[in-house]
């Protein structure tokens, strides 16, 4: 549905923000991304919502900063379908749970654990949070074509960062550690904060939507005394965001 209104969080209207979009946390970031556009150039910035455009193959390409968390990271979404955007890539930072992800990685999320609380306010908690196939495919397209690193698999989503990193200060560390000792079994690649809720309002809102994010570290490395080297280069993920929309583009024009 297209409002005719402007948009409360990202002040913004429709015809203002483009097909394609992608998603990074951090404000901060949305410029270095734009530059990877053609034409790029800023829009607007609001609370956490920092808005470029730009183009790729002759489609308007935004980029829209989320904030960090799964609510925040909603409106966004909500705000940009409004407004017409129908695909998106989420290009983020995470850490790793698995033993085999290491820092400089990039996990691309096929699925993510709903243990954040905004997609329970869209579906009920036995509804997955997956990712759109064939965009998680460019996204792997893209990161092959780089040449990077990379884990396809299921993330875990949650709303308190400390709560993954200092369990045994919060009163409820033994649901947090249990849980994540089964994330751990389980297989689960890596940990962040927006995912589930990004893929569980695209299934609700019938958009597109796939994720993939940088690697920092892993603590279980760390726990366990294995190497554990940090990287905070964000780059590559953000040219393989960058690539996967390209991608996108140039599939659906050979579906007109």
């Amino acid at each position: 549905m297209i409002y005719s209104k402007e948009e409360f969080h990202l002040k913004i209207n429709p015809g203002d923000a483009g097909r394609y979009a992608i998603l990074p946390g951090d404000p901060g970031r949305c410029e270095k991304i734009a530059a990877y556009l053609d034409d790029p150039s800023f829009l607007i910035s609001n609370r956490e919502y920092t808005i470029y455009n730009g183009y790729l193959e002759g489609e308007k390409v935004t980029v829209c900063s989320t904030g960090i968390g799964g609510p925040s990271a909603a409106i966004a979404m909500e705000e940009l379908i409004h407004c017409g955007t129908d695909t998106f890539i989420r290009t983020g930072t995470c850490g790793g749970i698995n033993e085999k992800v290491m820092g400089g990685d990039i996990v691309i999320a096929t699925a993510a654990i709903r243990s954040e609380g905004t997609s329970k306010e869209y579906a009920p908690i036995e509804y997955p949070a997956v990712a759109d196939f064939e965009t998680a495919f460019a996204l792997k397209y893209a990161v092959e074509k780089l040449g990077a690193a990379y884990h396809m698999g299921v993330v875990h989503c949650k709303d308190n960062f400390y709560g993954q990193l200092l369990p045994e200060t919060m009163p409820v560390d033994y649901e947090l550690k249990n849980k994540w000792n089964a994330w751990l079994r389980m297989g689960a690649l890596a940990s962040e904060m927006e995912s589930a809720a990004l893929y569980t309002v695209a299934q609700a809102r019938g958009v597109r939507c796939a994720a993939s994010f940088t690697v920092f570290g892993n603590q279980t490395r760390r726990e366990k005394g294995l190497e554990d080297n940090m990287s905070f280069d964000i780059d590559l993920n953000v040219r393989a965001g960058v690539e996967a929309i390209r991608y996108m583009i140039l599939k659906d024009k050979k579906k007109c």
